[in-house]
């Protein structure tokens, strides 16, 4: 397996690349729903590249950026032993050579659910992704869909661009107990743990979008929303685990008899 942090030795080593590649981008701290969709790329296509990267543009709150875990020697290992081809791990300087100054924006679905609570995330997390496919230049990226919102932001940028490569949706990869995977889950105490799998489980009720945020309030949640539209239901809402505050979101087909808004 390939680890290179130099763009210009990426550039390099791509052009030798023959046959398909299958791109899965990450922030690091990789976990089984990680390995999932490197799992599925290395099964459809002839070389896996993987990115990984701590975008800081996408964090509004730079508190949330400090705390967010960084495991790049496991994550190396996970990536090796799953077959991955290459490893990109940039840094900001590589990134942004402009600084940020040039940035890609949607000004409509990415103002609602997620983005209405963290102006401006989307806009990095475009930004970054538009780059990174323009780097990889792969012919499928991978995403779960325990970011919904997220992959349809980047499945329809990718469109509006005539980019050339299939963005491929992955199914959400759960704990035995509901809770999605999340990189932020390694930031829950064993208290907050125990309150975390209340959220998809609420999230499940065949009830209206306003008793499932009381019930996550009355569990201990603070809600920023909980919204059903296009036949799913999309949750975010904290937990305050000590001086920590983990923001974790989740969302699932919506339960029989219930209408979207």
């Amino acid at each position: 397996m390939k680890v290179v942090a130099d763009l210009g030795e990426w550039r390099r080593y791509r052009q030798k690349m023959a046959g398909s590649v299958g791109f899965v981008p990450t922030m690091g701290a990789l976990h089984a729903g990680h390995a999932s969709l490197l799992e599925r790329s290395v099964a459809e296509n002839d070389h896996t590249v993987l990115s990984i990267y701590l975008n800081p543009t996408q964090f509004n709150n730079p508190g949330d950026l400090a705390c967010y875990p960084k495991t790049l020697e496991r994550d190396l290992e996970l990536a090796r032993s799953l077959g991955t081809t290459a490893v990109l791990t940039p840094d900001y300087e590589d990134i942004y050579p402009d600084g940020f100054r040039y940035q890609v924006s949607e000004d409509s679905f990415s103002r609602e659910l997620c983005g209405s609570h963290r102006p401006g995330h989307f806009t990095g997390v475009l930004t970054v992704v538009m780059k990174l496919i323009n780097l990889i230049r792969p012919h499928r990226a991978y995403f779960g869909e325990k970011d919904y919102q997220q992959y349809l932001l980047i499945r329809d940028m990718c469109d509006a661009f005539f980019l050339d490569v299939d963005i491929v949706p992955c199914a959400t990869v759960r704990e035995r107990d509901g809770l999605a995977l999340s990189s932020r889950n390694e930031l829950l105490d064993c208290a907050g743990r125990v309150q975390a799998a209340g959220l998809n489980q609420l999230l499940r009720l065949p009830c209206s979008d306003g008793d499932v945020a009381a019930a996550l309030t009355a569990h201990g949640f603070e809600v920023d929303y909980v919204v059903s539209r296009e036949s799913r239901r999309f949750v975010a809402a904290t937990l305050h685990c000590g001086e920590r505050s983990v923001r974790l979101i989740d969302n699932v087909p919506l339960p029989a008899g219930i209408a979207s808004g």
